[in-house]
C-alpha cells in the first residue's frame, strides 16, 4: 500500500508567485494608503484655494494691470481697450506738489494717526478688561458676554446707530455732553469738520477693543497661576504683576494681536464709508475712502489702482519688517 508523503512549500496559501502575500504585493497597497492619507489633506484644501484665488489673487492682478493703464469713464464698458499709460499714474499718485499727490499724502498721514491711536486704544482697553476679568466673581460670565457685543454686531447696523447719536439737534452724545453734563458751549457737529476725526476714532475703537479683549483674555489662560501666587509671596503688587510676569508671557500673542489689528484700521473701509459717505471730511478722510473717492468720484480708475499698488506695497514693507523685528527679539528673550 502506497504512502503519500506531504510535501513542504516555501511559500504559504496563495503565496507564489504573482500571489497576495508576497512581499511586493504588501507592499504596494501600505503604499498605495500612504499617498491617499498625505494627499488627502491637500485634496481637501483644493477648492478653498481655488475660490481664494478667484476672489483675491484675479482682481488684484487685475488691479495691478489697470494701474499702468489710462483708464477713465471713456473706457469703462471695455477696459482693456484703455491705452497703456506706464508709469505715469504712479508719478501722479507720488508727486506731492501737484494737488492729487498733495492729497493723498494728506490723506495717508491722516490714516497713520490714526491707525496709531485706534489700535493703541483698542489694546490698552482690551488687555486692561481682559486682567480684571481674570479673578472670579459673580457676573463674571455675563460681563464677558456683553464686552464682546460691539464685535457681533454688524457692522453697519453698529456704525449706523453711532451716526444716529453722533446727529447735531437730537443725537444722544450732544444730548450728554452739553444737555446734561454741560461741558460743551453748544451742540457740536461731529458728523463734518475737525470733530469728525474724533467720531471716527470713538467707533473704530469700540468696534475693535473687543476683538483685543478676546485674543488677550485667551491668552491669560496659558499663565500659570503659580507665577503670581510665587510673585504674591514675594511681595509683589499688581503693577508689578502685571509688569513682570503678565506682558512678558503676552509679548508673542501681542505681537500677532497689533499686526491684525493695524491691517484691520489702515484698511478699514466700511466705517468711514457708513458714517460719511462718498465725500468724507478732509479731517476723517483716511485712505481707503481717499482712493474710493479717486475712482468712482473722479472716474479715474487708472489712478486710483496706482495708489492700491502703493498702500499694497507700503502694508507689506511695513509686515515684512514688524515680522523681523520681532522674531529678532523673540529670538534675542530665549538667548
Amino acid at each position: 500500500m502506497a504512502t503519500t508523503v506531504p510535501v513542504k512549500t516555501d511559500a504559504p496559501d496563495g503565496g507564489g508567485p504573482g500571489g497576495e502575500n508576497t512581499p511586493g504585493a504588501a507592499r504596494a497597497p501600505r503604499r498605495t494608503g500612504r499617498l491617499r492619507r498625505v494627499s488627502l489633506p491637500y485634496l481637501l484644501l483644493l477648492p478653498a484655494l481655488l475660490l481664494e484665488l478667484l476672489v483675491h489673487l484675479v482682481p488684484m492682478v487685475t488691479g495691478v494691470v489697470m494701474s499702468f493703464k489710462e483708464l477713465t469713464q471713456f473706457y469703462i464698458r471695455d477696459w482693456s481697450t484703455a491705452p497703456w499709460s506706464g508709469l505715469d499714474n504712479y508719478d501722479l499718485a507720488v508727486d506731492f506738489n501737484a494737488p492729487v499727490g498733495e492729497a493723498l499724502l494728506r490723506s495717508f498721514l491722516t490714516t497713520c494717526v490714526f491707525t496709531v491711536l485706534s489700535v493703541g486704544l483698542c489694546w490698552l482697553i482690551g488687555t486692561a478688561a481682559a486682567v480684571c476679568m481674570q479673578d472670579t466673581f459673580r457676573g463674571r460670565g455675563l460681563l464677558r458676554a456683553l464686552f464682546l457685543v460691539p464685535y457681533a454686531l454688524p457692522v453697519y447696523a453698529a456704525v449706523i446707530t453711532w451716526v444716529f447719536m453722533f446727529q447735531h439737534d437730537n443725537g444722544l452724545v450732544n444730548h450728554v455732553l452739553h444737555d446734561q453734563l454741560g461741558l460743551t458751549d453748544k451742540p457740536s457737529f461731529w458728523l463734518i469738520g475737525d470733530n469728525s476725526f474724533f467720531a471716527l476714532l470713538t467707533v473704530s475703537v469700540w468696534k475693535g477693543w473687543p476683538f483685543a479683549f478676546l485674543i488677550v483674555m485667551a491668552g491669560l489662560q496659558n499663565i500659570p497661576k503659580e507665577l503670581y501666587e510665587a510673585a504674591a509671596l514675594d511681595g509683589a503688587g499688581m503693577w508689578q504683576q502685571i509688569r513682570r510676569i503678565t506682558l512678558p508671557s503676552l509679548r508673542p500673542v501681542n505681537q500677532v494681536l497689533v499686526l491684525v489689528l493695524f491691517l484691520w484700521t489702515f484698511n478699514d473701509f466700511n466705517t468711514p464709508y457708513v458714517m460719511f459717505g462718498k465725500a468724507a471730511p478732509e479731517a476723517a478722510d483716511l485712505i481707503s475712502v481717499h482712493i474710493y473717492q479717486a475712482s468712482f468720484v473722479s472716474w479715474n480708475f487708472g489712478t486710483g489702482s496706482a495708489m492700491s499698488v502703493l498702500l499694497l506695497l507700503f502694508l507689506l514693507v511695513v509686515t515684512g519688517v514688524y515680522l523681523a523685528l520681532t522674531s529678532r527679539g523673540r529670538k534675542t528673550a530665549d538667548v
